[in-house]
């Protein structure tokens, strides 16, 4: 009697298993709700208003201040990438080379600036690099003097990595931690300098984490609105800023979805030309 009940509750079941593309069916239409309705309702309206065609587009390459504010976008973000793995490459090391106590404590201290809203830690940048703040008299005093830090892209570059820190430590230590540290010993007995295991074994293995973590810092570079509103000047303006001047202040909706929609594209046709580059070198550096 038991069998059988088993064997008619797994004839119910089997449908559902022999299909586990349904189980996808509900992440599918809320990323369809959340995402794909809002980004359609965009691009019809960069077309459409104030009537369609392209004229929004037109404006947008012709007005010379627009494709200068685009260009520093994609510079700023480039620079907080670079930024981002030069000081998160050794911090994720450090990760996979202390003991599992103080990895807990590196762990808690990338984790920590999540329990903290961005607009507070973008204030506590503009508090820091104000000119008579703790950094420039610091700068002052070792006789650095002139250096100013508020109100330019530098400090944009600042705030910015400092929040986006995290999203490259993190994918650079997943990958450090899975790699077998008997590969640099085994290097090391057949006569190679610990500089030069490094850089042919160690750093090869940890480029995918590398180009990770830059893609997902360079891609939330570009839509950061908060911090270059807060710690950068008119020099150093980013197409978020003229978005949303666009669009809360002239109530221009067309020529705002027409910003978004080419910083849109100009990302994944940087992304499907960076791709093919990456895979190759990375392909390249793991056969050396």
């Amino acid at each position: 009697m038991q069998s059988s009940m088993a064997i008619g509750r797994q004839r119910r079941l089997r449908p559902l298993s022999a299909y586990p593309s349904l189980l996808t069916v509900p992440a599918v239409l809320l990323l369809i709700l959340a995402m794909g309705y809002p980004l359609a309702t965009v691009v019809v309206r960069s077309f459409a208003e104030p009537g369609w065609g392209l004229q929004n587009y037109v404006w947008f390459f012709s007005t010379p201040a627009n494709l200068t504010v685009l260009a520093r976008t994609f510079s700023i973000a480039a620079w907080v990438t670079l930024v981002c793995v030069i000081a998160a490459y050794p911090y994720a090391y450090l990760m996979t080379a202390v003991g599992p106590k103080w990895r807990l404590v590196l762990i808690l201290c990338v984790l920590v600036p999540f329990w903290v809203s961005g607009v507070v830690r973008t204030l506590a940048w503009v508090v820091l690099l104000q000119d008579s703040g703790v950094i420039n008299s610091a700068l002052q005093a070792l006789g650095f003097d002139g250096i100013k830090l508020i109100r330019t892209p530098l400090g944009v570059v600042i705030g910015m990595a400092q929040v986006l820190l995290p999203f490259m430590i993190l994918p650079l230590y997943s990958v450090m931690r899975s790699i077998d540290l008997r590969l640099i010993q085994a290097a090391r007995s057949l006569g190679a300098s610990p500089v030069r295991a490094f850089w042919q074994i160690y750093l090869p293995l940890s480029l995918p984490g590398v180009f990770a973590g830059a893609i997902i810092v360079f891609i939330l570079s570009l839509g950061f609105y908060i911090t270059p509103a807060l710690l950068g000047g008119p020099r150093s303006t980013m197409l978020s800023t003229l978005v949303q001047n666009q669009v809360l202040s002239l109530l221009a909706w067309g020529r705002g979805g027409a910003m978004g929609v080419i910083l849109l594209v100009a990302t994944f046709v940087l992304l499907a030309i960076a791709a093919p580059l990456m895979r190759q070198r990375h392909k390249q550096a793991s056969r050396s």
